[in-house]
């Protein structure tokens, strides 16, 4: 049978069992999980002593911006397996599938790295505070957003050949998409011409729904539009293309 056939005839073959591998290798970075939530700490620390108004909104943006960060984890711990262990293809070589190495790496890591996430949560949900639906939407969105990430991290980690080029590459491109934008701020204290091009980025365009959602902010039906549409079309087709990334990597093997 050929390499496509096998493929395509046992999707995400391994899926279970290199997940639960890669959260028992994350779960020995202990220093790593420690200073997860470092800079979300720093911007809400901010957030309380220059507008404590704010600190809801905050909260919610930091949910956001965590699940988007798990994308740079994705790319450097892809690109380490890759690059300094050499061990993607040992891994490959067996019967996991490609699709199956990068959700069940992308997936453990967020196993790992969830727990301070939804203590951040829980702290938004009292003090917003957020009704059933409002929760159900964040986690929506949350899941929205970490797809986007994940995807975009691994798709990246294909394009490196030295690790040290990868963390200052990856803290930068996750910061800027996540900080810079009204993520941890209200969408209504952003220029209005540039509001299109941020409801096109995952992490605001989500902060953006949530912000509509507990009364913080407005959005026109075409401002609506281009968040729900973006972010629906952004994650399904982010997926897709990490999937097949994943496959032609070890096309002909």
């Amino acid at each position: 049978m050929k390499s496509s056939d096998a493929l395509a005839s046992r999707p995400f073959q391994g899926l279970r069992a290199f997940l639960w591998t890669e959260v028992l290798v994350q779960a020995h970075e202990e220093l790593a999980m420690a200073t997860s939530m470092v800079v979300q700490g720093v911007l809400l620390v901010f957030v309380w002593i220059l507008n404590p108004g704010l600190i809801g909104v905050a909260l919610v943006g930091a949910v956001l911006f965590s699940m988007f960060t798990m994308g740079a984890r994705v790319l450097n711990e892809a690109a380490y397996i890759r690059i300094d262990h050499k061990a993607s293809d040992l891994y490959l070589a067996g019967p996991l599938t490609p699709e199956a190495y990068f959700l069940g790496m992308a997936t453990g890591i967020m196993v790992v790295y969830l727990a301070p996430v939804a203590i951040v949560g829980a702290l938004a949900a009292v003090v917003v505070p957020l009704a059933p639906v409002e929760v159900l939407l964040l986690l929506a969105l949350a899941g929205v957003v970490w797809v986007c990430a994940a995807s975009i991290g691994y798709i990246f980690s294909t394009a490196f050949h030295d690790n040290r080029a990868i963390w200052a590459y990856s803290s930068l491109f996750f910061n800027i998409f996540g900080v810079l934008p009204p993520v941890f701020y209200p969408l209504g204290l952003f220029p209005a011409a540039l509001r299109p091009v941020v409801l096109l980025m995952p992490p605001s365009a989500a902060a953006a729904l949530m912000q509509r959602a507990i009364g913080v902010t407005t959005l026109s039906s075409g401002e609506l539009a281009l968040a729900v549409g973006g972010l629906a079309v952004e994650a399904t087709a982010l997926f897709v293309l990490a999937v097949v990334w994943a496959r032609r990597t070890v096309r002909g093997r």
